[in-house]
Formats: structure tokens, sequence, C-alpha cells
């Protein structure tokens, strides 16, 4: 039976949290740890415009289109303010939310954006998306064989984690099975191309923790930090992972969950 993709979850009690995932991904990059989380806060994590799930992307995006829909999510569920998770691109669309006064505190792990502009693996990692899509909708119809060996399974993850074996096959399914639909990616990478990323890092007055993983193979450390740690955000909490890759709350769910709950306003 083919995975359902939801535009959103909601559940926990307490102040609100926001989580956004990265690109080709769903809400559900969380799910691991959701419970810790959900035992203390009361947490919105909404499937990123343009991808499965989530809300559809009408004509050409612009730089504000992805930030905008999360802003809308955030209102429609209540939230004038939220602590606010992101990972990768869901950490960049954070950041932004934070320049706009909608973040108590942000934790961002392996926030996308920070490359200096002279660095040519910029364009790099826009290709591996490019090229990685149309390979995911070869495999998709037949993701339940290749996720049924551990061989299959280290190879789903192997640009997103180090660490595998206690990630349910059928949570790799639905990513999987989501990237290949995330029918927003074309034009997404156009944009960036197009415009860059760009952030208003003075407008950012909450607290900011940033946490990146060693072994990430998607946003190498620490190039692909360079422009958070020397321009934008040289004063933010930094938190290495050593041999961790590039999704902290799949490779290893119970640290994330205390590093972002350490720092989240209480």
């Amino acid at each position: 039976m083919p995975p359902t993709f939801t535009p959103s979850h909601r559940g926990g009690e307490g102040p609100p949290l926001v989580c956004l995932h990265g690109v080709t991904d769903t809400w559900r990059t969380w799910e691991l740890v959701l419970p810790a989380l959900e035992r203390e806060r009361e947490v919105l994590a909404p499937t990123l415009a343009g991808h499965a799930g989530g809300p559809t992307i009408v004509g050409e995006p612009d730089s504000d289109t992805v930030v905008d829909a999360v802003e809308s999510a955030m209102e429609e569920a209540g939230f004038q303010t939220a602590d606010i998770v992101g990972n990768s691109l869901g950490g960049w669309v954070a950041l932004q939310l934070a320049a706009r006064g909608r973040a108590r505190s942000v934790v961002v792990m392996a926030p996308a954006g920070g490359w200096p502009a002279e660095d040519a693996t910029f364009g790099g990692t826009l290709e591996f998306f490019k090229t990685m899509q149309p390979l995911l909708k070869q495999a998709a119809p037949f993701a339940d064989q290749i996720l049924a060996t551990p061989e299959g399974r280290r190879q789903a993850t192997q640009y997103t984690v180090t660490n595998f074996d206690h990630i349910p096959a059928e949570l790799l399914g639905h990513q999987l099975v989501g990237a290949a639909s995330c029918d927003g990616l074309d034009r997404l990478i156009a944009l960036s191309e197009r415009n860059g990323w760009q952030l208003d890092a003075e407008r950012i007055e909450c607290p900011v923790r940033v946490v990146w993983g060693t072994a990430d193979r998607v946003l190498e450390w620490p190039s692909a930090a360079t422009r958070f740690r020397d321009e934008w955000l040289p004063h933010a909490d930094w938190v290495q992972l050593e041999g961790i890759g590039h999704c902290p709350q799949l490779d290893v769910p119970a640290e994330a969950a205390q590093l972002i709950l350490g720092f989240s306003a209480p």
C-alpha cells in the first residue's frame, strides 16, 4: 500500500514548538523525537510547501513562499511565536521566521544556505538533488523490497545518517516515496540558483543553537557552515556532533531531543 502524505502533525501539551524538515522530506522526519518532545511541548510539524503532503506551490516561488506557508500554519494553530527547530532547508526557514520575530528560540540542525559566496560546492549540492529525484522515482515502486534488507536500508540512508538500524523500514519507505513525490523540487532549486541564500541576521533577537554532524554528506562540515559561523551567527551556541550525519533527529534521536528541549524556552 503506498504511503499517505499529510500536511502536518500536531500533538503534545506545553509551550509551542514548531519542527521544520529538510528538502524533499516530510514532517515525519521528526517521528523518532516526537515522543520526547511532546511530553513537554505542544508540537506543530508542518510539511513544507512543494513537498509531499504540503501546500502546493502555484507558479514560480519567491524567497518568501515556503516561509510564508509555515507562518500561515503557525497562525492557524494559534502560535504567535514558538520555539522553532529546523533541519537543512527547514533550518533556513526557521531562521527566516526568527528574523520576522516569530521565534522565541531557534535550534537549527545543518541549516541550508551557509556556503561562502565563492564556494563551488553550492552548485554541486543543488546538482545532487537534481539527479537524485529521477533515480528515486525509479526506485519508489520497489521501496518495500529495497528496504527489506540491511544493505538496502544502508543505501537508502547513506546521505542522511550514520546510524540506521533503529529507523523503521516503514518510515524510510515513506521518506523515499516522499522525496520522489516532491513536486516543487525543481522550482525550489531554480529559485535558489536565481536568488541564492540571504539572511537578515541582524533582525534575529532570540537565542540560536546550531547543531552540525561532522559526517554530514549533504552539507559538509565545516565548509557549509561558513557564513553562519563567520558572518551571520558567530555568537550562536554551536554544537558539533562527532561522526553524525545530516539528520540528527533520525541519526541520534534521544540526543537530538535533548539538544532541542535543553535549549528551547521553558
